[in-house]
């Protein structure tokens, strides 16, 4: 009888010997694994300015010619960046002034003749890039951006004479490829002028969109 006791005990012992060890319980206060969620990244392809620091194009608008009335402008400018935010810029433009109220009202002898009211400036501006940024268009295509502010002197051909011009103003330019960018200026044209009888500085408004390449 005692030998078949120990027989058994000994089988039990060999039993839990044998048996795999339970799982350790984790320690208290330690992380419970984190689920990464799956994020579908989206490529944006965005467009760069050219690695060439020149820019040439054209724009059109209208102009406010103060005192004789609004009507189409159109111009060629060219630019040179200096830096990522400084550039240069030269341009010529030319519009037509109308009637002045006087004239439309009075009816007498008009001030100027078709040929005099034929208006062309020129001028020469340093611009600053302000707040330079990306413009998105959709969900996938971003587009370098800038708004800045210009200014400079030239001189504007009026009334028979040449006339020293102060302008000033700010644009958009939005970059639609790396050689290929957008613009919308508004400029204020700053002279003297003695037609209507008195001598006054006028300020003379322009709104212009136009294209520009960079090579």
């Amino acid at each position: 009888m005692e030998s078949r006791l120990r027989i058994l005990f000994l089988i039990t012992g060999l039993s839990i010997l044998a048996s795999p060890p339970l799982p350790a319980a984790p320690a208290s206060g330690e992380d419970a694994p984190v689920i990464q969620p799956a994020i579908e990244r989206k490529e944006i392809k965005e467009a760069r300015i050219d690695t060439e620091n020149f820019e040439v194009g054209a724009y059109a608008g209208m102009m406010s010619v103060e005192d004789f009335g609004t009507g189409p402008v159109y111009g060629v400018r060219a630019a040179y960046h200096v830096t990522e935010d400084l550039f240069l810029e030269a341009a010529y433009g030319r519009s037509k002034a109308g009637e002045t109220s006087y004239e439309r009202l009075s009816g007498s002898a008009p001030l100027l003749t078709d040929k005099e009211r034929a208006l062309s400036y020129y001028n020469l501006s340093v611009g600053y890039n302000l707040l330079p940024g990306e413009t998105f268009i959709g969900s996938r295509r971003a587009f370098n951006s800038a708004l800045y502010i210009i200014g400079g002197i030239g001189s504007t051909d009026f009334a028979g004479d040449a006339r020293f011009t102060l302008n000033l103003g700010a644009g958009y330019r939005l970059l639609m490829t790396d050689w290929l960018a957008l613009h919308v200026d508004v400029r204020d044209h700053i002279f003297d002028i003695d037609v209507t009888g008195e001598d006054k500085t006028t300020h003379n408004i322009e709104i212009n969109g136009g294209i520009t390449f960079f090579f």
